[in-house]
């Protein structure tokens, strides 16, 4: 992101654009689904790989991994982002709830906040007048909360996001390993998975607008670690059972 000069104005956030809350809600889930999907698939098929040669463990134990968690995720991010959401709403109805019946002490204490954030007093209570003539509770979400109640959170966003991006990551160690010849299957996925990973890990250093650097090294290293402890544990219990 490049920031401009006071001669060529350049705002780094103009590419953003407008709905920041939602569009970054169902990228994270997105991006953390495809990352869950690389890592835990990857972490049973290399498992079950440590304990057999045969491909059909192997093949079976990646699809029940690869429904199970794109369910799961679903369910966990509609969950979670619709308890925002009643939260949210909440929050909004009790505040509506004081402005119908204390319009005056609300207006008094939407100034009071504009004065301790910097504004004097006549500003403050100037600007609290304007904001309350034009839309009161959207005024009083806004600067007590951080909600705007025209864009809440969406939990089908979220979901739907995070269940097809778990399906994709986890489709990339499931067909790795599946379709590797079997002297190489454990490398070929080791090495998809690590560059699935590194994507991942940008994608999300760019999504934060972070380093990338140490975004790619934590996701990598994580995979490799789940990897070498499924495949270590699947040999041991495949030469005792």
């Amino acid at each position: 992101m490049e920031i401009g000069t006071d001669e060529n104005p350049q705002h780094w956030h103009d590419e953003i654009g407008e709905d920041v809350g939602n569009r970054l809600n169902w990228l994270r889930a997105g991006v953390l689904g495809a990352n869950d999907g690389i890592v835990s698939v990857a972490g049973i098929v290399m498992g079950v790989a440590g304990a057999t040669s045969d491909r059909s463990p192997v093949f079976v134990a990646g699809i029940a991994g690869l429904v199970a968690g794109a369910l799961s995720m679903a369910a966990g991010e509609y969950v979670s982002v619709n308890a925002q959401r009643d939260s949210e709403q909440s929050m909004l109805a009790m505040e509506a709830e004081e402005l119908e019946k204390m319009p005056e002490t609300e207006m008094r204490e939407l100034a009071k906040m504009y004065e301790r954030k910097g504004l004097s007093r006549e500003t403050a209570r100037r600007v609290a007048q304007e904001l309350t003539a034009h839309d009161a509770l959207a005024a009083h979400a806004d600067i007590e909360f951080g909600i705007d109640p025209e864009k809440l959170t969406n939990p089908w966003h979220a979901a739907f996001a995070s269940m097809v991006a778990f399906t994709v990551g986890a489709l990339l160690p499931l067909l790795a390993i599946t379709l590797s010849p079997l002297g190489a299957r454990v490398w070929v996925t080791v090495a998809t998975v690590v560059a699935a990973l590194a994507v991942a890990g940008f994608i999300q250093a760019r999504l934060g607008f972070s380093p990338w650097g140490r975004a790619v090294v934590r996701n990598v290293g994580g995979g490799v670690l789940a990897m070498v402890v499924t495949y270590a544990v699947g040999s041991v219990v495949g030469t005792h059972v």
